[in-house]
């Protein structure tokens, strides 16, 4: 026994050597559940209206995001508990509404997830929609049938999430963007368009997204106050990997839009990676799309049910099933009723601003009146609440706009 014991203490050591840090899976999961199929269209679409200008926005709203995620991450962590369980605490009931609005919405934005890895498939191997949908949802269901599925969701993200970067950073370098002109109006913008920062912001850290590194972090055990320089790290870090993201894509459009070439309104993503690649383009981006959306699709459907965990132990104990119910029970809506991808991914867009308005309100309480009790007396920066409270107000202008998109569909 004791030889065996020896034996296995070598492989033991370099199991845990090759872990990710605790806090590393949910930057990641943070990033790119943030980095789907909308926002390489929303990144897209607003280069082309912009120019260099758009630079701007992606500072500012950076700037925002960085805000409600650090004020979301640190109440959660230093309070050791989940969103909802706060929730219910400072206003009873207020949690289930807070989980049932996630439920929902990360549903709804699931199948714009979904939708998504099919129009990636298909522009990457060709694949009917219905079929490209159906088989990217299998593969999501396999990350959370294995035994360590936390473990494996961390790699799978962090791999993917890393690969996506790479590949948009190659398109940059062949497309050739006028780097000096987007440095000078980051700051020194031509023109400013409001609307745009804001629908930035809702696309970043909106329903769901804002959540999943969080919760993942609780998952990971990084909870309390002592803890309160890893749990800033990771938060702004993951928010810093969004913002490369959408820098490097903007970068990539922008130098294909710079030498005059008009983007295809119905399909401007593509039609900008062909421009640059040619026919090659076009699969390329439909592998990025593809990696976008199935990461999506993995933080939706993960963190949707973090929402409901606490409420009973057996949904605790069958966590894993109900994430595979979840993405089945996506996929099976996404094949009925048969609306278009296009049509799925703004109907995602147009429900983004409805959940943080109120989960962030609901945890700014925390910060303001219950750190006594609720964060341990933990004693909560005045600076990062101020810079909390405008990042709310901002939310709630982006559940008024989300509102009225819903009467277009």
């Amino acid at each position: 026994m004791a030889h065996s014991s020896t034996e296995t203490a070598p492989a033991r050591q370099a199991r845990r050597a090759r872990r990710l840090p605790p806090v590393f899976g949910a930057m990641f999961l943070m990033a790119t559940s943030a980095i789907g199929p909308g926002f390489i269209t929303q990144t897209t679409r607003f280069t082309a209206q912009l120019g260099a200008a758009f630079a701007f926005a992606i500072l500012a709203s950076v700037l925002l995001d960085i805000a409600v995620q650090l004020n979301v991450w640190r109440i959660v962590g230093v309070a050791g508990r989940r969103a909802q369980d706060l929730g219910n605490t400072v206003l009873p009931g207020a949690g289930y509404v807070l989980a049932g609005l996630d439920v929902v919405g990360g549903l709804i934005f699931n199948l714009g997830n979904v939708a998504g890895c099919a129009l990636g498939l298909n522009a990457l191997l060709g694949l009917d929609v219905r079929t490209g949908g159906a088989v990217s949802a299998l593969l999501a269901v396999a990350v959370f049938l294995v035994r360590r599925a936390g473990t494996v969701m961390d790699r799978v993200v962090v791999v993917l999430g890393a690969l996506m970067i790479a590949m948009t950073l190659y398109v940059v370098f062949v497309s050739r963007p006028p780097v000096r002109d987007a440095l000078r109006q980051t700051v020194a913008p031509d023109r400013l368009d409001f609307l745009v920062i804001t629908t930035l912001v809702g696309g970043t850290v909106g329903g769901y997204i804002v959540y999943s590194g969080a919760h993942r972090m609780l998952d990971s055990g990084v909870t309390g106050a002592d803890r309160v320089g890893e749990i800033t790290r990771a938060s702004v870090n993951g928010i810093l990997l969004t913002a490369l993201m959408r820098v490097l894509l903007f970068l990539a459009v922008l130098g294909v839009v710079a030498g005059g070439y008009v983007l295809n309104p119905d399909n401007p993503a593509p039609s900008a990676f062909q421009h640059a690649l040619g026919e090659a383009g076009v699969r390329l981006f439909g592998l990025v799309m593809w990696i976008a959306a199935i990461t999506s699709v993995i933080g939706a459907s993960y963190t949707s049910v973090s929402f409901t965990v606490s409420f009973h132990p057996l949904v605790e104990r069958y966590r894993n099933a109900l994430v595979v119910a979840f993405v089945a029970v996506t996929a099976v809506l996404y094949l009925a009723i048969g609306a278009g991808p296009v049509r799925l991914l703004v109907l995602a867009g147009a429900l983004n601003g409805l959940i943080l308005p109120v989960g962030l309100g609901l945890l700014l309480w925390v910060a303001a009146r219950r750190s006594d009790d609720l964060l341990h007396a933990y004693r909560y920066p005045r600076w990062l609440l101020a810079a909390g409270l405008v990042a709310w107000v901002i939310t709630l202008y982006l559940s008024w706009t989300s509102l009225t998109k819903l009467g277009t569909l």
